[in-house]
């Protein structure tokens, strides 16, 4: 049974990457691969991969929208273009045809994605290893659904979600798709990501860019504040 939080909040993403790493300091002798979702879960993911003195990428995938509702989500798409679609898009009767061009576009802007963070280097790969996919927070699940599915597919030997902060509902949801799913609060109610955090500014590209190019730091043991 789940632990539920009832509120836990975070100065920052910083403050949020240094509680998180602490809590994953016993992956570090595996040497896992850490996967950060763009854009927000990248500046996370690069401070866990420095505390774990390990490396650093990003895992692509958005989300598909629905007709006339941009911000709502009935499935993803990673950047190979396999697709996780919701039970309930299935049902709503969404006509292949808009299926098909939602995916096109939204793999076009993830293969541009993949060019403008990482020009020098293809994907690393993840076959046979520990891989922690990280992201500031998770809401809904859908885009962490098709994350993990991705990973399944390029063959990891074990997948672990990690996240400081997401709903209880979406964490058991993701524990039956994941091996381990690593939550520092399951907070309720919860109504948006940015609610947990004192400080939680928009992400930029240039951001992302920096912090997947920055040079990897030795494992750095980290102290609980």
């Amino acid at each position: 049974m789940l632990a539920v939080q009832v509120l836990m909040t975070f100065r920052n993403r910083n403050d949020a990457a240094d509680r998180l790493a602490w809590r994953l300091q016993s992956f570090a002798c595996e040497h896992p691969l850490i996967l950060g979702v763009p854009r927000g879960g990248v500046p996370v993911a690069r401070i866990v991969a420095d505390r774990l003195g390990t490396d650093l990428d990003i895992v692509l995938v958005h989300k598909l929208r629905a007709p006339g509702q941009p911000e709502l989500a009935i499935g993803a798409i990673d950047e190979f273009g396999h697709v996780y679609l919701a039970d309930f898009a299935r049902e709503d009767g969404i006509s292949r045809e808009y299926l098909e061009a939602e995916k096109h576009e939204q793999l076009e802007a993830l293969k541009a994605r993949r060019r403008l963070y990482t020009p020098v280097h293809p994907p690393l790969e993840a076959e046979g290893r520990t891989v922690i996919i990280v992201d500031d927070g998770i809401a809904t699940g859908s885009t962490m659904v098709a994350a993990i599915r991705s990973v399944r597919l390029h063959k990891a030997a074990k997948v672990v979600v990690a996240t400081p902060v997401a709903p209880p509902d979406t964490v058991e949801h993701l524990e039956n798709l994941a091996d381990e799913v690593i939550c520092l609060a399951m907070p309720r109610p919860f109504y948006a990501i940015g609610q947990f955090y004192e400080d939680f500014s928009p992400v930029t590209d240039d951001e992302v860019k920096e912090a997947l190019s920055a040079v990897p730091q030795a494992a750095v043991p980290v102290e609980v504040r």
